[in-house]
């Protein structure tokens, strides 16, 4: 049988300039952008532990997990360096709505874009059950 291997990308419909919204992904959270305006993600940039997997889950309808967004989506965003990306946030004027929190399987925080989205920030560590409280 034929299956799914993996995310082949992203794509959000933004609600305002989405040039604007490129460039705030590349300022704040270094998204490298390609002459046609996106982005291009190798696993072999990411140095996780994991091998760079990637998480697929549904949410029930009441969740309020995405809030304070009313976005029906939220993108979890792999990142080296959850410290040192938050600082910069910071610098940035993002404010950072939560986080940041370790749990078995790394750490993580969240912002908002300026589209109104969620955005799960993660830093991956291996999943062993000694990193919670990290």
């Amino acid at each position: 049988m034929a299956k799914i291997t993996g995310i082949g990308g992203v794509f959000l419909k933004c609600r305002g300039d989405s040039a604007a919204l490129a460039r705030w992904y590349q300022e704040h959270l270094g998204l490298r952008l390609e002459d046609f305006g996106g982005a291009v993600l190798r696993w072999p940039e990411d140095k996780g532990e994991d091998q760079g997997v990637t998480v697929w889950h549904l949410a029930d309808r009441d969740s309020q997990w995405f809030s304070p967004s009313d976005s029906s989506f939220m993108i979890n965003y792999r990142v080296d360096d959850l410290d040192e990306l938050l600082e910069q946030l910071r610098a940035g004027n993002v404010a950072i709505i939560g986080g940041p929190e370790s749990h078995e399987n790394g750490k993580f925080a969240w912002v908002m874009d300026p589209d109104g989205n969620k955005v799960e920030l993660w830093e991956p560590m291996a999943r062993d059950g000694s990193n919670k409280g990290a």
